[in-house]
């Protein structure tokens, strides 16, 4: 027969039917289905069908069940003919047919795509089988399906009975594919296959594994249903165990009934729960005597007391965080703003978690770290991030922690073993979702016992931390939901590999405006309050409170004007039980009386000019320093001396320095020879302060020019930046604390690096309104700036010693102006605001009988 032919038969043989597509769903021959149709094009096939006398459609099931519009290409080919026996409409418009598979059908064609599928379809020929080997796999698919119809017991007696009647291998095969396999790609693949025999040995090969499962659940049955007896008889043991020991005169069988009793009210996870309940029945075991009898008994205190799921609610506002940062805490407006974005941003990734159903240890974030000098308050923000968001707070100090086992805790193999101080910081607080401030970040250590800041690597990465385990505890505990808050004083000192999971915010000390108001209105109530004075009985004036702060404390912070003013407080609270009615008010002049002489006084080497000194700046873990650095030039061979307890870097900054001094000898009018017959000693005073850092490059450069030139440094003026060995300035850090030392020293000349104009913008307004900051790229500049011309005479010295840099403030666009007059700027006092006193020098004491006090030991306040 020709193509031509061969293609006119099948066009003869083909049939047209509309289509219904289906779902996670086969339809084979000679089988009974009920389905459901709700789509609009299915719903459209089914009323074609019925208005047809054969009630004839084709069922084919989709490739995707995702689609809800399948197209040709989406449909499998091969499909059934069904016969829709009775169809019920619904009162949503779906129907609800019975469907009988007629036989397998090919799709040749696709008509129509709108109402409904409408294809032409042949009948593919299947194989006939017949002889020995079909009936022996009819047998024994028959015997596997009555061993799977004993074990899984869902099929009913007439319907084994009807399965077992079937003696041919295509409709045996047909009907055990519609009952056993729910696979909808095994379905396919059996409706595909033409050759009965080849569809029964699948289904087969299909019976044998689920019966193989079906048994091995019939074991796991069994086991269980033994292990429930075995429970009952442990339990019929135990009560008579707990009788014997009664008689005994044995205590620890109401120990253990206390701990179950524990265990039943406690929400524990189910796994916790069962090995509580393994320690128990150990303990239960356990004779009295034995030494283990008390670690068991502290573990299962431990698991028991710890919080699994107390938590407290969320209560995160705005305005009652701003409301109670501003209430503890004056200034620090940018850290406060800060701190609100943070929580306001964590508060939206908890709640785009939880509705997303993500888990919640993924919504944290950063760990949010404050790094500051002491005093700044930085664990006060601490307590209230925990008050503005209604939770519990607690601290957890790792100043001086080596051991890795004083955050993972102790094994309990060990005398004494005890979980970390996560752990029992857990157990004290009592919930899951408190705020813990880790405090002194920085000053953790490594030794052979391991690294505790490895250790917290897993407590403070919001992706390992719902899973931590205490070596002691050896059982997973979930810290996700505990806000971590750490704290340090220097950045660098926190391990790289820490710094990546914190989300770092610098708090570099307050101006002097702030500590006075900082005084008035916290410190100052709050000492009084302690020392039992009342508000009436001790005034501090405004101009004395910052008499206070610049001649008797030096910091960052404000913790030493806490001590001056406990210390004001003991004298007064004497003076109060001796005159009981007696007011005090303190003055500038009685002040140094209830002090003592003033701590601090401006240093005579920023007064003047002077050759071979200049003044850097630092930043320490107090804040902001002045770093002066000396020269002293010496006949000898070049030997070249630096003390003050300086660091390597220090030192390095040093040698590039005095390189580049004798790589540029002819232009700064030094002799190129000058080590051959000079000997030089760098020096930094305040030895018992270590000073390390490359930011002392051009002081040091500056003081060794002026030394080796006799040009005198300008006077009122400091510097910081790194130097290169081809006299290049690069940028340096902590340019704020650094601005802030100087403005609390009264110097008002800054040489910066021109690449830190940028950080300008963080520095207080008032503070830019009363400091010349002079940005310089090369070294060229920096002599410019900071060294006169070297006097020829006496007047010249004088002369020298009165003149201001020559440098005024930047342009707004950031450009320096270079004037050749020099500025006079008198140093920040408060003799004006001290005028009043001083005319009142002689004031007395006040009490209520109007009497004066001759010979008090404390002058009048």
């Amino acid at each position: 027969m020709s193509e031509q032919e061969r293609q006119k038969a099948n066009m003869d043989t083909q049939e047209m039917y509309p289509l219904v597509a289906l779902k996670n769903m086969v339809v084979f021959p000679r089988t009974r289905i009920t389905l459901s149709v709700a789509r609009e094009k299915s719903v459209s096939a089914v009323e074609e069908a019925m208005m047809q006398p054969e009630h004839l459609l084709v069922a084919a099931s989709q490739r995707d069940p995702a689609i809800d519009d399948p197209q040709p290409k989406d449909i499998f080919p091969t499909g059934t003919l069904v016969e829709i026996t009775t169809m019920h409409r619904q009162q949503s418009g779906s129907f609800q047919v019975l469907l009988s598979g007629v036989r397998r059908v090919q799709i040749e064609e696709y008509y129509d795509l709108e109402p409904f599928l409408r294809v032409s379809v042949t009948t593919p020929q299947e194989i006939q089988t017949r002889g020995p080997q079909a009936d022996a796999l009819v047998r024994h698919a028959t015997n596997l399906f009555e061993r799977y119809a004993q074990l899984n017991r869902r099929f009913s007696v007439e319907d084994i009975n009807s399965i077992v009647a079937l003696k041919t291998a295509a409709r045996l095969s047909d009907m055990l594919a519609a009952h056993l396999v729910t696979d909808p790609e095994q379905q396919q693949e059996l409706l595909e296959a033409l050759d009965p025999l080849a569809r029964l040995e699948k289904i087969c090969l299909i019976m044998d594994n689920e019966i193989e499962i079906l048994e091995l659940e019939s074991t796991i049955r069994s086991r269980v249903r033994s292990q429930v007896d075995r429970t009952q008889k442990e339990f019929y043991l135990r009560e008579q165990l707990r009788a014997i020991q009664e008689e005994l005169g044995m205590e620890l069988s109401g120990e253990v009934d206390e701990l179950r009793t524990r265990l039943n009210e406690k929400s524990l996870p189910p796994d916790i729960a069962a090995r509580v309940r393994k320690e128990i029945g150990r303990l239960e075991r356990t004779p009295p005597q034995s030494a283990e009898i008390t670690v068991l008994r502290s573990y299962i205190e431990w698991i028991l007391a710890l919080p699994w799921s107390e938590r407290t609610d969320d209560a995160f506002s705005i305005e009652f965080t701003r409301r109670v940062l501003d209430e503890d805490h004056y200034g620090l407006d940018g850290i406060k703003e800060r701190i609100i974005e943070f929580l306001a941003v964590r508060q939206l990734r908890q709640e785009r978690a939880s509705l997303a159903g993500f888990n919640k240890s993924k919504s944290q974030g950063q760990i949010l770290c404050f790094i500051g000098p002491p005093g700044v308050g930085k664990t006060s923000l601490g307590r209230s991030i925990a008050r503005a968001l209604g939770r519990k707070f607690a601290r957890i100090s790792l100043g001086g922690v080596h051991d890795e086992a004083e955050i993972r805790g102790h094994r309990r193999t060990y005398v004494g073993a005890l979980p970390g101080r996560i752990i029992q910081s857990m157990k004290t607080v009592g919930v899951r979702n408190p705020v813990f401030l880790l405090d002194e970040i920085d000053k953790l250590s490594a030794e052979y016992r391991g690294d505790p800041a490895a250790a917290l690597l897993e407590v403070l990465d919001p992706e390992q931390n719902s899973s931590f385990t205490d070596h002691y505890l050896e059982v997973p505990y979930d810290l996700s939901e505990v806000f971590f808050i750490c704290t340090g004083n220097v950045k660098y000192q926190i391990p790289r590999t820490l710094a990546d999971r914190l989300d770092i915010i610098d708090l570099p000390g307050y101006m002097l405006e702030e500590k006075v108001n900082i005084g008035l209105r916290h410190l100052l109530p709050a000492v009084m309050a302690e020392h039992g004075l009342a508000p009436e009985q001790l005034k501090i004036p405004r101009h004395v409170m910052q008499q206070i702060i610049t001649e008797y404390t030096r910091e960052a912070g404000v913790r030493n004007l806490e001590r001056q003013l406990a210390t004001i407080c003991r004298k007064t609270a004497r003076r109060i039980i001796e005159k009981p009615e007696a007011h005090l008010r303190l003055t500038s002049h009685s002040l140094n009386q209830y002090l003592g002489t003033p701590h601090y006084i401006e240093s005579p080497i920023v007064q003047k000019t002077q050759v071979g000194v200049a003044i850097g700046l630092a930043v320490t873990e107090m804040g902001g320093i002045l770093l002066p650095v000396e020269v002293a030039t010496m006949a000898g061979k070049g030997e070249v001396l630096v003390t003050g307890q300086l660091g390597e870097i220090m030192r390095e900054s040093a040698s590039a320095a005095l390189s580049f001094i004798r790589s540029r000898a002819e232009e700064l009018q030094i002799d190129p020879n000058f080590l051959d017959t000079t000997d030089l000693h760098i020096h930094m005073p305040e030895n018992a302060l270590p000073k390390d850092g490359p930011s002392a490059g051009i002081t040091i450069a500056t003081a060794l020019i002026s030394a080796l030139t006799e040009r005198p440094v300008r006077a009122a003026m400091a510097m910081t930046g790194e130097i290169t060995l081809r006299g290049r300035v690069l940028a340096v850090g902590g340019l704020k604390e650094k601005v802030l030392a100087a403005h609390h020293a009264n110097i008002y000349n800054l040489l910066i690096p021109s690449e830190n104009k940028k950080d300008l913008a963080d520095i207080p307004a008032k503070i830019r309104q009363h400091i010349n900051f002079i940005p310089v790229d090369s070294m060229d500049r920096v002599i410019e700036a900071a060294l006169l011309e070297a006097p020829v005479n006496e007047e010249d010295w004088k002369q020298s010693e009165q003149d201001g840099p020559q440098v005024r403030p930047l342009h707004s666009d950031g450009r320096e102006l270079i004037v050749h007059e020099p500025i006079m700027r008198r140093p920040f006092t408060s003799d004006d605001q001290q005028r009043e006193d001083e005319e009142n020098e002689h004031s007395t004491l006040l009490i209520s009988t109007g009497e004066h006090l001759s010979g008090d030991p404390y002058p009048p306040v």
